[in-house]
């Protein structure tokens, strides 16, 4: 199973393993305070794709079009995330204030299609 959930938000035994997705570090944030597993910067949308995006929601086809082309180049980015939701609850970490169009959003889509054209979606 895959979640998302904003940083700001806290961490709870829901969660399963947490997985910063963002490029950035979130703002106002410090390391101690940020409860995740793992920091996977290279699972972001590139920082080109991510200014042109500037989340706005009329760019938001193009920019999962997008996306999902720069995943589909580096499945060695998003392949330890899929592999842990084979076997376990994830929760995929993002900083946005936009919590309908991020990469996040966006990212989870990209990975339960992954699981869902293998057979092994839980």
């Amino acid at each position: 199973m895959i979640q998302i959930k904003r940083v700001y938000e806290a961490a709870s035994r829901e969660d399963g393993r947490r997985f910063l997705v963002d490029r950035l570090w979130p703002r106002g944030m410090s390391k101690d305070e940020l409860k995740m597993d793992s920091w996977l910067k290279e699972v972001a949308p590139s920082n080109e794709l991510r200014k042109w995006f500037n989340h706005d929601p009329a760019k938001a086809k193009e920019f999962e079009r997008k996306y999902f082309a720069e995943l589909d180049a580096n499945p060695a980015a998003w392949q330890p995330l899929l592999e842990a939701a084979r076997s376990e609850k994830i929760t995929l970490l993002y900083s946005a204030h936009d919590t309908e169009q991020n990469n996040a959003v966006t990212l989870k889509a990209y990975l339960e299609g992954k699981l869902h054209s293998h057979g092994k979606a839980h």
